[in-house]
């Protein structure tokens, strides 16, 4: 680990509270008197109290939502890793400024601010109206022959992630979503799941945004290669140099965003597969995070549930769903909303003169 990220991550991570047990408690027990029978919704209940024992005693203020959808290229998409052309990652980038895509719809429906920013997109945006540019580099290096990423350009991605965090604490905004962009990425989150949670190349790898069967094994060859030549048999590596060495900038970014959004005591919900690495190698740099976190869903890639696990983390969605871009985090927002509004405004039994159960 270079020294630069460890200044970085020493100075964001000594400065991570734990959530509040004490308040945790207090909901549990408001929850118990709500006018419903006692747990009767569900995890609805687990949601509200996660959300109480993190934002405290300012539990009852407005939730302010947004997304930032962390956007960059992958060198390693020159062996073949992925159906579609690495150019698509400018082109979808172009498209969520146009307001044309998936995550565009949903940030109008269920208003959420929706930040798009460029840490390594291989293209010349020329200052672009609504996009954040903080490129380091026009993608990663081939992670199959080299390091994905050099001390400097790791340290850097993390900074503006942290910025971005910090930015959101400045607006105001208590519920955050983190999504990316970046045609290669499941390769790099792939080879992070297999590499942190000891787990075979195969269990962790799926079909990417739609790989037939001959280009599916070829990716399993390549990330297997990155694995053996990065990683020695039975090690157990620094969180930050796996990333180094397999991520991409912007999951290092999305990484730097989830440490920095604890830091500031935020709500932070993961999106699919790749922001789930991002969130699983910050929790691996810092366990306290994992107070702060919640899975916005379950996506189709097999390695998402292999992370979920690690983390700990039940998903609020199951819709089959992969793509990408924050989509599956924006949809778990109305969710957390709701539980925050049925414990907040709900009756209890003493104040609607309604009989409790008997013991």
């Amino acid at each position: 680990m270079s020294a630069s990220s460890q200044l970085i991550l020493s100075h964001v991570g000594s400065a991570i509270m734990p959530t509040s047990e004490q308040w945790l408690a207090r909901a549990r027990k408001h929850l118990d008197v709500l006018t419903k029978p006692l747990g009767s919704l569900g995890r609805i209940e687990d949601l509200a109290a996660q959300m109480v024992s993190i934002r405290q005693d300012d539990f009852a203020s407005p939730l302010h939502k947004a997304v930032y959808v962390f956007a960059a290229d992958h060198g390693v998409t020159a062996e073949g890793v992925s159906a579609y052309p690495s150019e698509v990652t400018r082109q979808m980038v172009l498209n969520f400024l146009g307001h044309g895509a998936a995550i565009n719809v949903l940030t109008k429906l269920h208003q959420v601010a929706l930040n798009v920013i460029d840490v390594g997109v291989d293209a010349d945006f020329q200052s672009i109206d609504g996009l954040l540019d903080h490129k380091i580099r026009k993608g990663t290096r081939n992670m199959l022959h080299e390091p994905a990423m050099n001390d400097e350009e790791l340290a850097r991605a993390l900074e503006v992630g942290i910025m971005m965090a910090a930015g959101a604490k400045a607006k105001g905004q208590n519920l955050l979503a983190v999504g990316e962009m970046g045609i290669g990425n499941t390769t790099a989150a792939s080879a992070i799941t297999s590499v942190l949670t000891h787990t075979p190349v195969v269990q962790v790898s799926g079909r990417g945004a739609g790989l037939d069967s001959a280009a599916y094994t070829h990716k399993l060859k390549v990330i297997e290669a990155v694995v053996h030549k990065h990683f020695g048999a039975g090690t157990t590596p620094e969180p930050l140099d796996v990333l180094r060495c397999a991520g991409g900038l912007e999951i290092a970014a999305m990484t730097g965003f989830i440490l920095g959004a604890a830091r500031y005591g935020i709500a932070i919900i993961a999106d699919g597969f790749i922001s789930t690495a991002a969130a699983a190698i910050a929790f691996s740099i810092e366990p306290r995070v994992r107070g702060y976190l919640f899975a916005g869903h379950q996506s189709e890639e097999p390695g998402h549930r292999v992370l979920l696990e690690y983390l700990g983390l039940k998903p609020i969605l199951s819709l089959s769903m992969r793509l990408g871009e924050g989509t599956g985090a924006v949809l778990a927002m109305p969710i957390i909303e709701s539980a925050m509004a049925l414990y907040n405004q709900m009756a209890t039994f003493a104040s609607a003169g309604v009989s409790e159960a008997t013991p």
